[in-house]
């Protein structure tokens, strides 16, 4: 089969690799769209240990499963695989398995090729009306989606009433404000960099659009929930500074690990701060569920292009040539 291989810092290569060889339980699925993440960006520029070289990375697919159970079904892939027996996973938190695996982590070869191995049960069938580059937003927008109900857990307020600010226009931080309004915030900014970005974001719902200097620029703790979708010392420093007292920091992003929270503000403040990762299998049924029945919006802002050009557009991305949140590559 034709994959695109990592095979060194900020080297691709698109080349011939052997088939995937499916274990018992799993079935093999023609990739059809593939969306490059923000972990795929960290693989590629050599700073994750996780995903030595050479590797075929991407885990945010969905296709046509052409072996094993649900053969010839349409299907958009959960691409974390855990043991279903350790008490995370008894108690529906899969995602914090010890011994989870995801697809672009070794040992499992990812989806930037034409074929992927992958248990049953982390397949969800798509209806006909959806197409496959909308299908394989699941993996991303879960996250999102994840993020929000852990944080509207915490609240003391309804999601209705509560002003709420996403820093990062990414598909991450997009997929946690599409997330909010499709959970009923009514109130929803989103902070981005980026001003190429922007006009897929007004596209994308209806957002308040500002940029880190304008947040700044407002009295502190003027947000009752705060979702981080970047996660590094200046995004998190920024949360911290804008939640109000009692408010939620929901934190998703993963772009560094030290520095930013103003840990005294939110000790004399009493800030909630929340860790969240990936997503739950429920979480990420109903954020398909979700974009099936368009809760999500039209979800047209990503980007398509050919897997064989996939190695130009991790080059795009890098140069910042790139104005949509995602781009999705297709085999």
């Amino acid at each position: 089969m034709k994959a695109l291989v990592y095979t060194s810092p900020r080297e691709l290569a698109y080349r011939d690799e052997p088939e995937p060889k499916p274990a018992e339980g799993e079935a093999i699925v023609r990739v059809e769209a593939v969306g490059i993440c923000g972990s795929d960006m960290h693989a590629y520029l050599g700073h994750d240990e996780r995903r030595p070289a050479p590797l075929i990375l991407g885990h945010e697919a969905a296709g046509v499963v052409v072996r094993g159970p649900l053969e010839g079904k349409r299907v958009t892939v959960n691409p974390l695989a855990t043991c279903g027996k350790c008490r995370a996973c008894v108690s529906g938190r899969n995602n914090l398995c010890p011994d989870r695996q995801i697809l672009s982590m070794m040992p499992r070869q990812g989806a930037f090729a034409e074929y992927i191995a992958i248990p049953v049960e982390n397949l969800v069938e798509v209806p006909e009306h959806v197409s496959f580059a909308k299908a394989c937003l699941a993996e991303p927008l879960a996250c999102g989606w994840h993020g929000v109900r852990l944080g509207a857990a915490q609240f003391d307020m309804a999601l209705s009433e509560a002003r709420c600010l996403v820093i990062g226009g990414g598909a991450i931080g997009l997929g946690a404000a599409l997330a909010l309004k499709a959970k009923g915030a009514s109130d929803v900014t989103i902070s981005e960099t980026n001003t190429r970005r922007v006009p897929a974001l007004q596209k994308a719902g209806d957002f308040a659009i500002a940029t880190p200097d304008r947040i700044g620029a407002e009295p502190p703790g003027v947000y009752d929930l705060v979702i981080d979708g970047v996660g590094f010392a200046a995004t998190r420093a920024a949360a911290s500074r804008a939640a109000r007292p009692g408010g939620v920091i929901v934190h998703i992003g993963l772009g560094d690990a030290e520095g930013g929270l103003d840990i005294r503000r939110m000790t004399l403040q009493e800030i909630t701060f929340i860790g969240a990762y990936t997503y739950t299998p429920q979480d990420f049924r109903e954020t398909a569920a979700a974009i099936f029945d368009g809760r999500l919006g039209d979800l047209d802002w990503p980007e398509v292009r050919a897997l064989e050009d996939g190695a130009r557009a991790f080059s795009d991305i890098i140069d910042g040539r790139v104005s949509a949140p995602k781009i999705i590559l297709e085999p």
